[in-house]
């Protein structure tokens, strides 16, 4: 997605395309583990897109939330792009889906 050298961010990508104006009018269900991962990261950096960053994350673990779930802040701030902030972000998003997952079993 480059042009003239420059990557394209987010916002020049047409409204119905970017994550969180696509979560708002399709509904949660059809969005890519990157495109929800990129809405916990917030912003890319100046060479690629918060989705790409997403992306380049789970290509890491063969795309499976188990094992990224399993990461520690500091493993995921080794990413180019992930601070602390957004490390943090990831990983409490992440113990909430797994509470939930915990609670549901507890019920049945």
């Amino acid at each position: 997605m480059e042009l003239e050298g420059k990557s394209f961010t987010i916002k020049s990508w047409a409204e119905e395309d970017r994550p969180r104006e696509k979560l708002l009018s399709k509904g949660r269900h059809v969005l890519t583990d990157a495109e929800l991962i990129a809405i916990l990261i917030g912003s890319g950096s100046r060479n690629e897109t918060a989705v790409e960053l997403a992306k380049r994350i789970l290509s890491q673990f063969e795309n499976n939330l188990n094992a990224i779930a399993k990461l520690s802040v500091q493993d995921l701030m080794k990413f180019k792009g992930i601070g602390e902030a957004k490390a943090i972000s990831i990983v409490a998003a992440l113990e909430l889906g797994r509470r939930r997952k915990e609670t549901e079993i507890v019920k049945r």
